[in-house]
């Protein structure tokens, strides 16, 4: 066996596909929520709606877009990523003016599913999906590198918007966006891709095998697939619950909103670093091994949350979230080629994110329900916490059947 290729080597040989994926990872932040909130205060003023009509418009946005993501991602399949990404940066430049020149009610919602189709979600599917299929025995690696730009885009994105929304005013800061993503993100990441990546199986401690490719159709029939789906969609609808929220629990503790604020510091620190980690102990065991330690970050995180009310409890379930978040983004990015293969990948990792969506859509929807309905906050965060370690268990039982089923497979072969 040769020598494993250094971190070093593999970034340096592989500057222009990674730097590429990376600026779509971080550019989808146009249509991620927490980019997306800097402006709601002044658009619901513009256009008079309350916190309820926005966000009831915000969910179907979302939903909607998770509905469309299954057809759309098809065509991750037939056309390379410069064609895929080149379109869906056109797409999200386009919305992103739509919102810029939004003065009604039907033209915000049609730029919230545009932006929330191209941006949270095809930006990012198109990134990750392009990881899985580029490389095979340092997947875990690439998607750690890729998933960066994810909290890189949120250290950076909300102070710059913000700074032109104070000078200029929220619309401006929307057309900023628009020359961004296709005067500057565009030509560059199409400049990288000039060139398509072939995949290599560089040596590692893995054992690097031919696997099955499975179609959409096949994946869905198989039950593995929807419990470890149980697991990966928890912490979409947990932090996404948590967060949306924030104000709430803030006021429930008695703590100062800039309290809670100074703690995303943190958790973008501990993202950053539970990816790099996490990318180098996948490509050593596999993501189908690691499986079972997945939600046990956000299960300690969420317990915390629930039974500490000190002023230091923000940032231990910050920095526990981050662990999760990095954790997650990498898992996403490596456990779907290596179970199902690549040739369908757009398909089945458009089925996965579109799950995703509608638990990121729902977790602050069904918050919000319970807490109007008297059900004690501590108690769903506890709630929370408790789900996680029931789905621990349960994906260490699945960890066991995939791992026995490409054994199987491999001797079949």
């Amino acid at each position: 066996m040769s020598k494993p290729q250094t971190f070093g080597a593999f970034l340096a040989g592989n500057a222009r596909w990674l730097g590429a994926a990376f600026l779509m990872t971080a550019f989808s932040g146009f249509g991620q929520t927490f980019f997306i909130a800097l402006s709601a205060g002044d658009v619901r003023a513009e256009l008079d709606l309350s916190n309820g009509a926005f966000g009831s418009l915000y969910m179907a946005a979302t939903l909607g877009s998770a509905l469309t993501l299954p057809t759309l991602g098809r065509v991750l399949d037939r056309f390379s990523v410069a064609q895929v990404a080149a379109g869906v940066m056109v797409m999200l430049g386009l919305f992103c003016s739509l919102m810029a020149s939004a003065t009604s009610i039907w033209m915000v919602g049609l730029a919230l599913y545009g932006l929330r189709l191209f941006g949270q979600g095809m930006m990012s599917n198109t990134a990750m999906t392009a990881a899985g299929r580029w490389f095979d025995a340092q997947r875990g690696r690439a998607v750690a590198v890729i998933g960066l730009g994810f909290p890189v885009s949120e250290a950076i994105m909300p102070v710059s918007f913000v700074a032109i929304m104070t000078s200029f005013g929220w619309r401006q800061g929307w057309w900023v966006a628009v020359a961004v993503i296709l005067a500057l993100v565009l030509p560059i990441v199409l400049l990288l891709l000039r060139r398509e990546r072939v995949p290599v199986n560089t040596a590692t401690d893995v054992k690097v095998v031919e696997r099955r490719h499975w179609t959409r159709a096949e994946v869905l029939r198989d039950p593995m697939f929807y419990v470890v789906s149980a697991g990966v969609l928890a912490p979409p609808f947990i932090v996404t619950a948590v967060l949306f929220h924030q104000a709430y629990l803030v006021d429930l503790r008695g703590w100062t909103r800039e309290l809670f604020a100074a703690a995303f510091i943190v958790m973008s620190a501990s993202a950053v670093l539970s990816s790099l980690v996490l990318g180098q102990l996948i490509d050593r065991f596999t993501a189908r091994r690691i499986l079972p330690f997945m939600l046990l970050p956000l299960a300690c995180g969420t317990a915390i949350l629930a039974l500490v009310h000190a002023p230091y409890a923000p940032f231990i379930f910050m920095a526990l979230i981050g662990l999760s978040n990095g954790f997650v983004a990498t898992f996403n990015g490596a456990l779907w080629p290596e179970l199902y293969g690549t040739r369908h990948l757009g398909a089945v990792r458009s089925v996965v994110f579109a799950f995703m969506v509608f638990a990121s859509a729902l977790g602050p929807g069904l918050a919000g329900w319970l807490i109007d309905f008297g059900v004690p906050y501590d108690g769903q965060i506890l709630g929370f916490s408790l789900y996680c370690l029931v789905m621990t268990a349960a994906l260490a039982s699945a960890s066991r059947v995939l791992l026995k089923r490409d054994d199987l497979a491999s001797t079949a072969d």
